[in-house]
């Protein structure tokens, strides 16, 4: 207890309150409010997301050190903090330039106002383009033609997005098939959806080193499960070799899915305002199940 009492004295009573607040005040708790608002936004959709709670555990480590007073962590702590502001930096350099470069390209009002007033009820996508992508993957799986096409979410995958070629096109069946047909410009590579469109094609995507993988896997499916560990996306893949339709979601591989199968994760991925979306997102808890069944 008089740890405790010696560490609130200490850092907590010496918080200021402002006896009067002027309209400056308010002007920068605006402006404050707001770039803090655009970081995390900017920290969500980069892999800074996930080196950000790695830093708040480490910080929640911190204080309880504090607390307790552990002198020998805490001062090792102090003498590596400067080096890990620079590792950080680092770490983070293509996601920084990044930022930079779209500060530079959007407007100061479209920052100002970051929310999507057209949203639509359909969720990330409409049923027309769910309906779309399962029609194209068991059509191209008829005929054996590979495909790995990748959906975001909320993770915007502009990384992945510049390796290809840009699109910029409503998802379609047709559109599709032909992207992915043999000895076509356009048919090697991954086809990236963001919402109803297709933005890019001929995407290059991580390949997963993951043991679990079966080893007649081709490249194909390792993009496929090297994206979902990287990213939070879903990605189906029709095996050239087979024709079998497999989702690879959360780094883990589903085999061999039908076409119900498939719609039913779509629907679950989708977001959709309904009464029915808690029954749709059964089908996480059952990945390893439906994993040890394709393996049989």
């Amino acid at each position: 207890m008089e740890t405790i009492s010696a560490f609130i004295n200490k850092y907590l009573t010496t918080i200021h309150f402002p006896t009067r607040i002027v309209w400056t005040d308010i002007v920068e708790i605006v402006i404050i409010s707001f770039l803090v608002y655009q970081i995390l936004i900017w920290i969500r959709d980069t892999k800074a997301w996930n080196l950000l709670k790695g830093i708040i555990v480490i910080i929640v480590f911190l204080l309880f050190a504090a607390v307790l007073n552990l002198s020998t962590i805490l001062w090792i702590a102090e003498k590596i903090f400067s080096v890990a502001i620079i590792a950080i930096v680092i770490v983070l350099q293509p996601e920084l330039r990044r930022a930079l470069e779209q500060l530079g390209q959007k407007s100061f009002l479209a920052g100002l106002m970051p929310f999507d007033m057209n949203k639509s009820e359909n969720g990330r996508f409409s049923d027309k383009t769910l309906n779309e992508i399962v029609k194209a993957s068991f059509e191209m799986g008829k005929v054996k033609t590979g495909a790995l096409i990748v959906i975001e979410q909320n993770q915007v995958l502009s990384e992945y997005e510049r390796t290809g070629i840009e699109i910029d096109a409503v998802v379609t069946s047709q559109l599709l098939i032909n992207i992915f047909e043999h000895n076509t410009p356009l048919h090697d590579g991954a086809v990236l959806i963001r919402g109803n469109r297709v933005v890019s094609a001929t995407c290059y995507l991580p390949l997963s080193d993951s043991t679990r993988l079966s080893k007649d896997l081709g490249t194909r499916h390792r993009a496929g499960v090297g994206v979902s560990e990287m990213t939070d996306s879903i990605t189906i893949i029709v095996s050239e070799e087979t024709g079998k339709v497999s989702v690879a979601y959360e780094g883990k591989l589903i085999r061999n899915v039908n076409a119900d199968k498939l719609r039913s994760m779509l629907l679950s991925v989708q977001n959709k305002t309904t009464d029915e979306e808690k029954q749709r997102k059964g089908w996480k808890g059952r990945l390893k199940r439906d994993e040890k069944q394709a393996d049989k």
